[in-house]
């Protein structure tokens, strides 16, 4: 009979205590129960603050050096999740199972040299097959992976859902779960819209969309990753009762929930927080255009709603990355003007295509609670605008209620 393999992922919540990790256990012998071979994947446990967690490592290492070396940086915040990994293989002794830990390394995860947002180069799981062969349940330390010359690498922020699905594509897994504190997808924020509903299903399109607008459920790499071999991916909480809730199913195709009105449409609301909008004039050739974004992207800057026009190039940057931008670029002779305090509020729906009026309903709802829109940036899947930041909840609930999604 074939191994049926589910890779689950727990995240820092999930694991922050003694009873939240024994939350885990019980989802983990579940899966056993019903027939399935469990690959675990762990983040650190806790969230800054908490001893183990990434953030709290990454302070300890600013507070011996001025500027940690991403190598040592990484070869430390490694630590967060191998300890994750040893103390969750207890719990699950402790069940029954028999539970192996393995760092990302070990479970095979070769990735580049980029210490700190290293990239998966390929995946080498015979090491974790010759243990499931043998019956043994892995709990491998997410985020993490080893170059090919030997050194620790870190996945960036989302990293763990980034090895689980990995993991998943690599061991040909039914599906891989990404259990989190909330019970699902939601359709916006629900700090922000108290009313957001959970999403039953999405597509690839969609929840990568979402990630990339600001939701911070799945990591957009995951998603590809899945997308790629399709995978399916399922948001579940670990706190939930799991006969009640089944999360969000991520997959090629689905037949849409036929909800009323616009929501046939539109599937979600995001945002991005704390944004910085560019404006740089200095010469209107095309080879001045050519250089600005030559600059910053040779200094590793993302640009996002991007608008270039003869006399004007307009685009955003996250905040933390303003000030290096500015002076870069006022240091190759651009003038620069800068507006702080920014946001991105995107409409998000696979729906929208060809669907007019969309943007008419955008530009309602907005303006009709008293928004300036600064920029929009539109694709066949998505909807921008940059708006104030003081203005941005106001805006996330406007177009909320504007497409029905709390129905």
């Amino acid at each position: 009979m074939p191994v049926r393999i589910i890779v689950q992922k727990f995240g820092g919540t999930s694991l922050s205590t003694a009873a939240h990790r024994g939350l885990v256990a019980e989802r983990v012998h579940a899966a056993a129960q019903r027939g399935l071979t469990p690959v675990v994947v762990v983040s650190a446990m806790g969230r800054g603050g908490d001893p183990y967690a990434t953030d709290t490592l990454l302070q300890l290492a600013r507070e011996v050096f001025a500027e940690p070396e991403p190598r040592e940086t990484d070869l430390l915040l490694s630590c967060g999740e191998v300890i994750s990994a040893v103390v969750m293989t207890g719990v699950l002794r402790a069940r029954g199972l028999s539970a192996v830990a393995f760092s990302g390394g070990q479970a095979g995860i070769i990735t580049d040299r980029a210490f700190g947002n290293a990239r998966i180069l390929r995946v080498e799981p015979d090491h974790l097959r010759r243990h499931l062969d043998r019956g043994e349940l892995p709990v491998v330390a997410g985020f993490q992976g080893i170059s090919q010359s030997g050194d620790i690498t870190t996945l960036g922020r989302g990293g763990s859902d980034t090895t689980a699905a990995a993991l998943g594509v690599a061991l040909q897994a039914e599906v891989v779960e990404i259990y989190t504190d909330v019970n699902g997808v939601k359709t916006a924020d629900p700090r922000i819209v108290p009313e957001a509903r959970t999403l039953p299903v999405l597509s690839y399109d969609e929840i990568f969309q979402m990630a990339q607008q600001g939701a911070k459920v799945v990591h957009p790499r995951a998603v590809e990753l899945a997308r790629r071999a399709n995978v399916p991916l399922r948001v579940r909480s670990t706190f939930d009762n799991p006969d009640e809730e089944q999360g969000t199913l991520i997959t090629h195709t689905f037949e849409g929930t036929q909800w009323d009105g616009w929501s046939r449409a539109v599937t979600s609301i995001n945002h991005v927080p704390d944004v910085v909008l560019f404006s740089v004039d200095g010469g209107q050739e095309v080879s001045a255009t050519i250089r600005l974004f030559r600059i910053l992207a040779d200094a590793g800057l993302s640009v996002d709603l991007i608008n270039v026009a003869p006399d004007r190039r307009r685009f955003v940057l996250a905040r933390e990355e303003a000030a290096s931008a500015r002076a870069l670029l006022e240091g190759a002779g651009f003038s620069v003007t800068v507006r702080p305090d920014c946001a991105k509020v995107s409409v998000v729906g696979s729906g929208m295509r060809g669907v007019p009026g969309v943007m008419a309903a955008v530009v309602e709802a907005l303006l009709e609670q008293g928004v300036e829109i600064l920029q929009t940036v539109d694709s066949h899947v998505t909807i921008s605008c940059l708006v104030d930041r003081a203005r941005m909840e106001t805006a996330v609930q406007a177009l909320h209620r504007k497409f029905g999604l709390e129905r």
